[in-house]
């Protein structure tokens, strides 16, 4: 029987919050992963650093635990269905949990509290069509876990890289005109990698890649299934990333060069809103999201279990994004 995990679920989220911005900081981008995914299948360069260092994350996560991914407990076609509506889904709202939920909604962006919104909504009420026959939960576990120590302590490895490339950045020149600083190239994708590996861990850490624990989430508390870990881990996240954005957003020219990336709004259309619904019903079939499916990913070729329904959901999910 599982158990809620408040604590590792919250300092997990506090975690996330974390490399989202000193990405922000550094190289101007937001942390969409459904974004990375999409553009590394399509050949780009930094997109691929960064799924690269998200798998990395996972598989150290594996190598910790010996092991890989809890496997689903249904069968493979509801799993690759999943994948690609989830592909499909992010790619027409540009964006999933990270982009929209963390990112969107800590900089106040109305397409991205609409999105999630619609998401969440879907994800429930998939969630309770197909998943009702969860057992109950156990008691609330307020430990850190087995590892979760362990897990906390290794995201001061990819931290440490980012504020040495935040402190020996050259100082910006606060200039009349607009124009961005050249991109210092190899130092950016350093800092693809290494905000992919923290990550990683703190999804792992905050629980977010055990696909029943969402479900559990998503059929809200009038199941005796029902975990409120996700909530846990969103109190953790977003003030944090609130606080972070107001002050990382500074003169808007990344440290380390290159352009800022952060969207300035958009309409709120058929679009977003349809492909918001598509990807809510996909998370909600399978309790996966773009970063913990690449996390999984990694703890399976690590682990060596658990490698066929986690590659077969990404490949579902490229597939879906291409056919956006």
């Amino acid at each position: 029987m599982a158990s809620p995990t408040p604590v590792q679920s919250f300092l997990g989220g506090i975690g996330l919050s974390i490399p989202v911005h000193t990405l922000l900081l550094l190289n101007g981008n937001v942390f969409g992963i459904s974004g990375f995914l999409h553009r590394a299948i399509r050949g780009g360069k930094e997109a691929l650093f960064a799924v690269g260092g998200i798998v990395l994350g996972g598989a150290f996560v594996g190598l910790l635990e010996r092991g890989g991914p809890k496997p689903f407990g249904f069968g493979l076609p509801q799993i690759l269905a999943s994948g690609f509506l989830v592909g499909l889904g992010s790619k027409l709202s540009s964006g999933c949990t990270s982009g929209h939920m963390i990112c969107g909604i800590s900089r106040f962006s109305l397409r991205s509290i609409v999105a999630t919104s619609t998401f969440f909504v879907t994800g429930v009420i998939t969630a309770n069509v197909l998943h009702r026959d969860l057992p109950p939960i156990g008691d609330m576990d307020w430990t850190l876990g087995p590892s979760g120590k362990y897990l906390l302590a290794l995201q001061a490895i990819p931290l440490a890289i980012s504020l040495v490339l935040a402190f020996t950045a050259p100082p910006i020149q606060l200039a009349t005109d607009d124009k961005p600083r050249p991109p210092r190239t190899p130092l950016r994708a350093l800092e693809f990698v290494s905000s992919g590996l923290e990550f990683a861990l703190a999804l792992r850490l905050s629980n977010l890649t055990e696909s029943t624990r969402v479900l559990s989430f998503l059929l809200l508390p009038f199941h005796s299934a029902f975990d409120p870990s996700l909530a846990f881990l969103a109190a953790g996240a977003l003030p944090v990333s609130i606080i972070l954005y107001q002050f990382y957003r500074g003169s808007e020219k990344p440290l380390l060069g290159g352009a800022w990336s952060v969207p300035k709004g958009g309409p709120i259309d058929a679009k977003l809103i349809i492909g918001a619904a598509i990807f809510g019903v996909g998370w909600g079939m399978a309790g996966i999201c773009p970063g913990p499916g690449l996390v999984n990913f990694g703890r399976a070729l690590a682990g060596g279990a658990g490698i066929g329904p986690a590659a077969g959901w990404l490949a579902a999910v490229a597939v879906g994004g291409l056919l956006a």
